[in-house]
């Protein structure tokens, strides 16, 4: 679906922008306090979600930058999928399996799925100075999926509502994982930044050359013992000489909310949804460890990611019992949110609209 013939272009209040970038059909919403920029023929990717107050983007930008799939040839095919040739940073979509390749109903995926590659369909259904919404539409081409989403600010709000609902379409029932993955860098992204939620078990593996952690599950949140037993507060982001890379599993979450704060900027980034859909977080942290094609150790970033599983691909999750099964034609819906704040140190609550409380940031 195409935009409407003539779209408001208000430099006031709830906005939004459509323009090509790179190629790529891209869409920004914004009002006062933050702006959001999707590229709708790239899986929907969110690259950017800007606090203007503070002039402080919290997405992770890629060395590798935006590139369009019609256009960038890559030298070969990857054999684990194309999903690391075309990853700018930002937030992906993930359906209907996890961060490694996999095969399910006859067929292989890449990581992180189908969803994240392919354009969407978009329309603004709403559009005027005190709220925007932006709707996302789109069919997998391996799975008979079809996702809806929609992005709404309002006026006077740093808040970004999503809606999403996945219909079934097939005669036959699907099993699924589904996630979220937004990654985070500098210049929001410092040694002085926190992590705060409610509560997790942490499991730990050695599966990257460069972990840092001792492996084991059932770790309290947010102490994990590292190689020589001692305990690393994993709240903590550490500086981009520890050149450690791991991603931790978080699961029994007290309530499904998290915030990062950058305690020197006092500026932060929250996400709220459902915890008895995305029952685990993954916490993906680069902190100048990742070494070998693609990164070669020049990136300092984490990824905090609501998923529905622990599980890293469809295959595991359905052999563990933790896969997401639709019935034909069953529907399964979900609201989220992310917020940007200031003014704070620590966070003690998100709730799903949107609200964040804790404690202030000391004046200087």
């Amino acid at each position: 679906m195409q935009w409407p013939t003539y779209t408001h272009e208000r430099n006031f209040g709830c906005r939004a922008t459509e323009y090509v970038y790179r190629g790529l059909r891209t869409v920004t919403l914004e009002n006062e306090l933050i702006r959001v920029t999707v590229l709708a023929d790239k899986g929907s990717d969110i690259i950017e979600f800007l606090h203007k107050p503070s002039d402080t983007d919290f997405m992770w930008r890629s060395p590798l930058g935006v590139r369009n799939p019609a256009t960038f040839v890559p030298t070969a095919p990857r054999p684990e999928g194309a999903f690391l040739d075309y990853y700018p940073g930002g937030w992906q979509e993930c359906l209907p399996t996890g961060g490694n390749a996999a095969r399910y109903a006859g067929t292989s995926f890449g990581p992180h799925g189908e969803l994240c590659l392919i354009p969407w369909d978009y329309a603004l259904i709403e559009d005027d100075p005190e709220r925007v919404t932006l709707r996302l539409r789109v069919r997998s081409y391996r799975t008979p999926l079809f996702v809806e989403k929609r992005l709404t600010l309002t006026r006077g709000a740093p808040v970004l509502r999503i809606w999403e609902r996945l219909v079934n379409e097939g005669r036959e029932p699907v099993d699924l994982m589904w996630g979220h993955h937004p990654a985070f860098g500098p210049p929001f992204l410092d040694d002085s930044c926190v992590v705060d939620l409610p509560g997790a078990r942490v499991r730990a593996t050695d599966a990257l050359p460069t972990h840092r952690y001792r492996p084991g599950a059932g770790y309290l949140w947010p102490h994990v013992p590292g190689h020589n037993g001692e305990l690393i507060d994993i709240s903590r982001i550490p500086p981009p000489e520890t050149r450690t890379h791991d991603t931790l599993f978080l699961t029994d979450l007290a309530a499904g909310w998290y915030a990062i704060t950058n305690t020197r900027r006092s500026v932060g980034f929250g996400m709220a949804w459902p915890a008895e859909l995305f029952g685990a977080l993954w916490f993906w942290q680069v902190y100048g460890g990742a070494f070998g094609s693609p990164w070669f150790g020049r990136t300092y970033n984490i990824a905090l990611e609501p998923w529905t599983t622990p599980q890293t691909t469809i295959e595991e999750a359905m052999a563990l019992g933790t896969s997401r099964r639709l019935a034909p034609g069953e529907v399964l819906e979900a609201e989220l949110c992310a917020v940007a704040y200031a003014g704070l140190r620590r966070v003690s609550a998100i709730s799903p609209a949107g609200d964040v409380t804790g404690e202030a940031a000391l004046r200087a």
